[in-house]
Parts: C-alpha cells; sequence; structure tokens
C-alpha cells in the first residue's frame, strides 16, 4: 500500500505541527523525507535535526521527478507553485491526513482504527471533545486528534494505541484526504468561511461533504447548507439531527432531552440541562456526538454519562466575570459570522466586541438577524470598517464605536502589546455602552491573525482587560 515510498524521497511541504508529525512515519516506512517551508527559521530548524530543506523558491526552478510524493501541510493552498509543478509533473500530492489515513489501513502501528470524523463551519472542537468524552465514558481506548492540536499520526504512534479516533477535519485538511472512509463522520453545519482558499462556497461545502463518504454519515438538518448535502453523501447510511422533534432516522430534541431515533426506535440520550455549553449551539454539538458514538453502538448511559462529564473548553462561550451587573463572556473562538450567530442568539442584550479578519464572509445577514439583540458595538482589526458599514445598513440605531490600531499604541512596542493595547481599549469601550442586564460578548466573526497570534491570545488578552475592569467603568457612557 505503502511499499512504492521505500528507498523513495518524499517533499514535505511545512513545517508546521503536521509536518512534524510525518517525519518519523516516512523513516519507519523506509523513505527519505525533504523538508521545504517558505520561512527560513523553519528550514533552519528542520536542518538542525539532520534533515534535507529545500527553499520553496528552488523547488520551483528544480525538476521535481526525484520525489514519489509530495505530503502537504493543510493551509498550503492548491494553487501554491510547488504544489502546482509537483501535479502537472505527475506526482501525486496528498496532504498529512490522507498519508496518516493510508498508513493506518498499512497497520504499521498496529490494528486499524475506526475513525469518527467531525467537521463544519463551527462547532468542530466542542463536538470532537465530546464524541472523546462519550468514548472515554464507554471505557473504549480512544483520542482527540487532527485538527484540535494532536496529528492523527501522533495519535496511531501511540502505545498502546487508541481503538477509535475522535478526527477533528478542517475544509483544508478534507480538500486533501480524498480517501478516507470514516466508520462515521459529520458536517454540523455550512457557513461562508475560507471562501478565499477555497474560491467559493460550493467548493468549500464539497470539501466538507468528505467527512460524509464512510458507513455512516451525519448531517446537522438545522442548517440549510449541511441538511442538502444528505442527498449528495456517498455514505452508505445517512441520518440527520435536528433541535426539535426527531423523525425516524433522526436524532433531536423533545421536552428537553436528546432522543435517539436513528440508531433505535427511540432513546433518551442525556438531558439539555446536563449540556455544556448550554444554549442551541452546544445542544447541536451533543446531538452530533450522540449521533457519532451511536453509529459505533455506544451504549445510551454512556453517552449520557460523557455528555455530563464533558466541560466547554477556554474561550469558548466562557464566563469571564460579572460586574455591576453585566455578564462578560469570551468566545474568542468565534472566528467568523456563523459562530458570531450563535453566540449573540444566546444572549438577549448584548454589546458586541468584534474584529480582525473576515476572510470574504459577508456579515450583512448575521447583522439583519441579530441587529435587535445589539445594544452597542466595539470594533477593532484590519476588517472593522466592513462591519461597521454593514451595522449602519442594517442596525443604524445602534452605537458603534470603531477603534484604530495606532490610536492609543505606542507604534515601538511589540505587536503583542499593541494588541494588548487594543483590546483594553475595546474592552473599556464595551463596559461603557453596557448596564445591568446586558451581556459584553466577545464574538469575533472573523479571524485573529491581522493582531492576534491566534483567537487563544486575542482571548487572553480579553479575559485580562476584563479582569482589570473597575465598577465605575460600567455605563460611563451611558
Amino acid at each position: 500500500m505503502l511499499e512504492f515510498l521505500r528507498g523513495r524521497d518524499v517533499l514535505v511541504a511545512g513545517w508546521g505541527v503536521s509536518g512534524r508529525s510525518l517525519i518519523e512515519p516516512l523513516r519507519d516506512i523506509g523513505a527519505h523525507p525533504v523538508v521545504t517551508d517558505s520561512g527560513a527559521k523553519a528550514l533552519a530548524e528542520a536542518a538542525e535535526l539532520g534533515l534535507e530543506v529545500a527553499t520553496s523558491v528552488e523547488l520551483e526552478r528544480a525538476d521535481l521527478s526525484r520525489f514519489a510524493l509530495v505530503i502537504t501541510s493543510p493551509g498550503w493552498r492548491p494553487d501554491s507553485p510547488v504544489l502546482v509543478s509537483a501535479v502537472t509533473e505527475g506526482i501525486p500530492v496528498w496532504g498529512d491526513v490522507e498519508f496518516a489515513w493510508w498508513v493506518d489501513q498499512a497497520r504499521i502501528y498496529g490494528p486499524v482504527r475506526k475513525w469518527l470524523v467531525i467537521t463544519g463551519t463551527n462547532g468542530k472542537t466542542t463536538t470532537t471533545q465530546m464524541t472523546h468524552s462519550i468514548l472515554r465514558a464507554a471505557g473504549i481506548a480512544s483520542v482527540a486528534c487532527g485538527n484540535i492540536g494532536l496529528p492523527i499520526l501522533d495519535a496511531l504512534r501511540r502505545n498502546p494505541g487508541p481503538q477509535v479516533l475522535a478526527v477533528e477535519l478542517s475544509s483544508f485538511q478534507l480538500h486533501w484526504a480524498p480517501s478516507v472512509r470514516p466508520e462515521a463522520g459529520v458536517v454540523l453545519n455550512v457557513a461562508e468561511d475560507h471562501l478565499d482558499w477555497h474560491g467559493g462556497l460550493d467548493a468549500y461545502a464539497a470539501a466538507k461533504a468528505r467527512a460524509l463518504t464512510g458507513r455512516v454519515g451525519v448531517v446537522g438538518l438545522d442548517d440549510p447548507v449541511a441538511g442538502s448535502l444528505a442527498r449528495k453523501a456517498k455514505a452508505r447510511r445517512t441520518v440527520g439531527f435536528r433541535i426539535g422533534v426527531p423523525a425516524d432516522g433522526e436524532l433531536g430534541v423533545v421536552d428537553g432531552k436528546l432522543l435517539d431515533r436513528a440508531f433505535t426506535k427511540a432513546a433518551i440520550l442525556a438531558e439539555t440541562s446536563d449540556i455544556s455549553p448550554q444554549g442551541p449551539a452546544g445542544i447541536a454539538d451533543a446531538l452530533a456526538a450522540s449521533a457519532l458514538t451511536r453509529a459505533i453502538d455506544v451504549a445510551p448511559q454512556f453517552v449520557k454519562e460523557g455528555l455530563a462529564e464533558h466541560k466547554v473548553g477556554p474561550h469558548r462561550t466562557a464566563f469571564v466575570r460579572e460586574l455591576g451587573g453585566v455578564e462578560f463572556i469570551d468566545d474568542s473562538k468565534a472566528t467568523n459570522p456563523h459562530a458570531a450567530r450563535a453566540a449573540i442568539m444566546a444572549h438577549p442584550h448584548v454589546v458586541w466586541v468584534a474584529g480582525g479578519l473576515l476572510k470574504g464572509a459577508s456579515v450583512d445577514d448575521l447583522i439583519e438577524e441579530v441587529g435587535e439583540r445589539l445594544v452597542g458595538a466595539v470594533l477593532f482589526g484590519a476588517d472593522a470598517p466592513v462591519i461597521a458599514a454593514a451595522l449602519a445598513r442594517h442596525a443604524p440605531e445602534v452605537p458603534v464605536i470603531e477603534l484604530d490600531a495606532g490610536d492609543d499604541a505606542d507604534m515601538e512596542s511589540s505587536r503583542s502589546q499593541r494588541a494588548e493595547a487594543v483590546m483594553g481599549r475595546a474592552v473599556r469601550a464595551a463596559a461603557g455602552l453596557a448596564r445591568a442586564g446586558d451581556t459584553v460578548l466577545l464574538a469575533p466573526a472573523a479571524a485573529s491573525l491581522d493582531m492576534y497570534d491566534d483567537y487563544t491570545h486575542r482571548g487572553r488578552c480579553f479575559v485580562d482587560a476584563v479582569t482589570a475592569l473597575e465598577d465605575g467603568d460600567i455605563g460611563r457612557a451611558l
């Protein structure tokens, strides 16, 4: 299956977490890894480990026929010159997930595992963690891996190894993994995100649909795009879930209880009051995790136990503090409009803290839907003017404060210090717009990399700024 790589050179494109995870497995099957990356520091690090390296520029001019395979990191776009050259020369291009699939199928590290694949625009990490929690409650050796942080190859190499993998996959990873056939896979939802990478919503949805190619496919029926994928799914069986009364072949909610009518006639799985995070988004994620685990015959009592044990991670609708009757909520993980919608809809009166990189997504539909809940908005980051313009069109009565990253920060200070300063101003401004009964909500609707290291850095800055507030900061702008 992987014999064609023995004694051959394999190009590893991208020296990130996934790139590093490839090296030992490639060596274990007798291949010779060669690393390329656009960053000089990354290549220097790889070279220090004794690896052969080549710059992207060198490879663009080189004959690539020496390589039996190119394995790309998920962030590399299909139109990257090195990848285009490889395809032109007839060299297969795989993602690290595709390679991990074939390593598993070849039993390089023990018996083949069951893969439970989770994808969607929002809720992937929470659903993956819930799935892992249910498996753990059932006494099944499992691990949460993939886009959640632990590379799949590192999970496969564990000793003793897991029986089941709860695999979070992004659209990028699925694009580069056409062979993956999970035991069960779910598409939670599909909304505008990463359109600049995929070239449009149809291509983005098609990448997500690759999760629906195994034995059981699961779709979120409350999301129109995800729900429509049921008709196109290549899975041997497709089931759906909804936050409402389920039909035959579905999971849903009846009288505050999660109900399975897909894998049995009718089984109560959990109480909605036991779900973390609370609210529609958390319940939807719990239904998805329930469907995946029920698909491999996990008993209802373990679904209940696993969901009750699961607690939401940091920066995902996390309560920070209450001050002067105002709640402060950190949902920095809401990196697109669809995620921001779920966060805002959970609260009746919101001072919205938002901004960053929209990545081609539109916020007009979001603001049309949630405008009546907004009592104020504080905007920052590269696409703050885009969000401000949408608010002016669809919610002109909402007071808006738009921050400039250079207004309050010493430009000789570090990038991190400037980002912290802007968040501090944003939080103080939001507190000034709020009064008792309101929620100050960080739900940026955008990616963080214009100003912050990642969404966790952005969330930490928010928490620090909220912690520094005093009673007198509440409502001072009213």
